[in-house]
């Protein structure tokens, strides 16, 4: 059921292991209160802008805005980047997760499709009026054999304050040989064996939250691979496959203009603060996004819990893929998800996009609950980047705490920070009743 929504983590100029979680020079974060005139002449730091005639949640100014932009305006633009592209295509989805035990739990494989009923991009999904539907997804699960030809369809519709609804799924099972109409998951909940919640996996609205911009920032690292995975097998978009070493992957793909000279990728930073007239009794009190400063495409985001202390982090790489669009061209390719709580990572995968154009027939009749009794698979899509064994697995994602310490409230428990050491130590993740033999090899 994961496979219907799924999500991951950050990134690097080459994404492989670096001996220190934390990892990155102090001096590349700014707050606003450190921004030079020039910067500050490329950003709006109003929070109080005119509004919608009809909407008065939405900016009075059409989308996709002019510069420069408020952080209301980044949030809106930063839409367009959810855990699937906005546009229509078939890929190839993998998920799994592992457990500080070092237990592989949820894995699993499935082809994706995504179709939308009119303009794609987020700019069509505010103009639309709640209730309405945004797109549909068919997921065709080819991994684990036991799930083979099991399927999803999850339709997502337009959100506000009365309709509250994100979406209706349905599911397939072979081996009922049914299709049955699924409740929608909370969006207070983790899935099961997963370290994302609905929200992660199908995107915020910005309506829901109060933005404010907190600084500027140059990632220089988000996914992190192990030293036992140097090398990975890539799924091009015409179905080749190459051969790719982990330390040669960049934050935003090879056709990124903006890289600083050490690949570095200038970010800026904002706070959305949930607003508890929209959302009240939500699990998180904010959201914190390190935003690429050109297509607001978000390459790491942190997740603060009620109490204001740190539960989430996810971290993610990109790479073009629909050039046509130019800076709203940056599909999702691998996300990693750290819940600090529970100390579950989960990785969520995008291999080997490709570009689809549905006919209407061919969205109403593949895109419905009834063509999963036909367990007709729409597109080859295979992906060899699956997690097999558990030291291969994805790393945490850095804290990297010395960044905005007045925003940030960083609290671990002793257990896990022993981990975290014995993880940069190894340069792959260590377990419970692993971390006594990796500080005696030191």
């Amino acid at each position: 059921m994961f496979g219907t929504a799924c999500c991951l983590f950050f990134a690097m100029t080459a994404p492989v292991w670096c001996g220190s979680e934390n990892g990155t020079d102090p001096h590349l974060w700014k707050t606003v209160s450190e921004l030079s005139s020039e910067e500050l002449a490329k950003i709006d730091l109003r929070t109080d802008t005119p509004r919608h005639t009809d909407y008065a949640y939405l900016p009075a100014e059409p989308y996709p805005f002019a510069p420069p932009y408020t952080a209301e305006e980044m949030g809106y633009r930063m839409m367009e980047f959810t855990q699937r592209p906005r546009w229509s295509c078939a890929y190839a989805n993998l998920f799994g997760s592992i457990s500080s035990e070092g237990a592989l739990m949820g894995q699993g494989q499935a082809v994706n499709l995504v179709t939308y009923p009119a303009s794609e991009g987020a700019g069509i999904e505010l103009t639309t009026k709640p209730g309405e539907e945004i797109y549909r997804q068919l997921t065709q699960q080819i991994f684990p054999p036991e799930s083979y030809t099991a399927q999803t369809l999850v339709i997502r519709y337009r959100t506000d304050q009365e309709f509250i609804k994100k979406e209706d799924m349905f599911s397939y099972s072979p081996s009922l040989r049914r299709v049955r109409h699924q409740n929608s998951w909370r969006r207070n909940d983790r899935f099961p064996q997963m370290a994302i919640t609905l929200d992660d996996a199908s995107g915020r609205s910005a309506w829901e939250y109060a933005w404010t911009i907190v600084g500027t920032d140059i990632l220089t690292q988000t996914v992190r691979f192990p030293v036992t995975r140097p090398q990975i097998l890539v799924t091009q978009s015409d179905g080749t496959h190459r051969e790719t070493a982990t330390k040669d992957l960049k934050l935003m793909g090879e056709d990124y203009p903006s890289y600083t000279p050490d690949g570095g990728v200038p970010c800026y930073v904002v706070e959305a603060r949930v607003r508890t007239d929209w959302l009240p009794d939500y699990h998180a009190s904010r959201v914190l996004y390190w935003l690429e400063k050109h297509s607001f495409y978000p390459l790491r985001t942190e997740t603060y819990d009620r109490e204001g202390k740190l539960s989430r982090v996810e971290v993610r790489l990109t790479k073009m893929v629909h050039h046509m669009l130019g800076e709203r061209g940056y599909s999702p390719f691998i996300q990693v998800y750290w819940d600090v709580a529970s100390d579950i990572v989960t990785y969520n995968i995008r291999d080997g996009v490709r570009l689809r154009q549905w006919s209407a027939d061919d969205s109403r009749t593949f895109f419905s609950p009834d063509f999963m009794r036909r367990q007709w698979f729409l597109a080859a899509v295979r992906s060899y980047l699956g997690v097999d064994r558990p030291e291969e697995f994805y790393l945490r994602p850095s804290l990297e705490r010395e960044k905005f310490p007045a925003q940030r409230s960083i609290q671990l428990s002793a257990a896990l920070e022993e981990r975290i050491r014995a993880q940069d130590a190894a340069g792959r993740l260590v377990f419970d009743g692993q971390t006594a033999a990796v500080a005696s090899a030191k």
